[in-house]
């Protein structure tokens, strides 16, 4: 676990490295959760509680949408692309040599990757978000850490997905149009667009059953205190249980894959 533990540091400090780049995503996160909760306050003062929110919780689940973009790397900028390059270029078979769990390898540096982010690009747009208007902060300690957990939580079945998208590049051997629509994906069926709670019908029911709703509107119904006691456990089985599922899924892809590495250019 010690090897993992520094590769996970190794990549909080690469992306520490990039100081220009963290500085202009605070901004931009900044700027659109701006945009976008002033459209929130629009539609709410025309429907008060929509979706189970007042306006407050609501413009509050703006900026922990915008807290949490680069966390759990919804518009890219995860290791996906840099693996499925590896696979593409055969570069992949000096990974398979590491002495070391190629999945394990490459969660650890993700980890690290969003832990730089969720505190580089997270902490800044979130305080100058509840500056700016009136958020629904927690009112109890013990709300945060049950905050971070589902953070964490949905940062695992994040990476878990774009592991699955990133292992079929294997036969694909070009993976960008699998990473655009998951990337799509992720947006819509995160609630990044819109909460969850307002999808009508059996649309919302089967997007709120979907692994992408753990990246943002679990973490935010926890922050906002909608599940607590029996209904916080299951918020999390519901999480841990989609990164079994698709790590073990990301786990036999790479067991198949990896029995037939197709090496292209050398």
């Amino acid at each position: 676990m010690r090897l993992y533990a520094v590769v996970a540091a190794g990549g909080f400090r690469r992306y520490a490295t990039y100081r220009t780049a963290t500085v202009a995503g605070v901004f931009t996160n900044t700027v659109f959760g701006f945009i976008v909760a002033y459209t929130y306050i629009a539609l709410w003062d025309e429907r008060p509680q929509l979706g189970g929110y007042d306006t407050s919780q609501a413009l509050t689940y703006v900026w922990l949408g915008q807290a949490l973009l680069a966390a759990g790397a919804r518009m890219g900028g995860g290791f996906e692309s840099e693996l499925v390059e590896r696979i593409r270029t055969g570069d992949i078979a000096v990974d398979l040599y590491r002495p070391a769990d190629l999945q394990l390898w490459w969660m650890a540096a993700d980890l690290g990757r969003a832990t730089f982010h969720l505190l580089g690009r997270g902490v800044a747009p979130m305080i100058l978000g509840a500056l700016a208007f009136d958020l629904a902060l927690p009112g109890s300690f013990w709300t945060w850490p049950a905050f971070l957990l589902s953070v964490f939580l949905g940062i695992v079945v994040s990476f878990a997905v774009r592991y699955l998208v990133a292992m079929s590049a294997f036969w694909l051997l070009d993976g960008a149009g699998a990473m655009r629509m998951a990337m799509l994906a992720g947006l819509f069926f995160s609630g990044m667009l819109l909460p969850l709670n307002l999808f009508p019908g059996l649309l919302g029911e089967v997007a709120r059953a979907l692994p992408w709703s753990s990246l943002l509107q679990v973490p935010a119904d926890v922050f906002l205190g909608k599940h607590a006691g029996w209904g916080l456990v299951e918020a999390y089985a519901f999480q841990a249980g989609w990164a079994v599922v698709l790590l073990g899924a990301g786990r036999l892809l790479q067991t198949g894959a990896t029995r037939r590495v197709v090496v292209q250019g050398g």
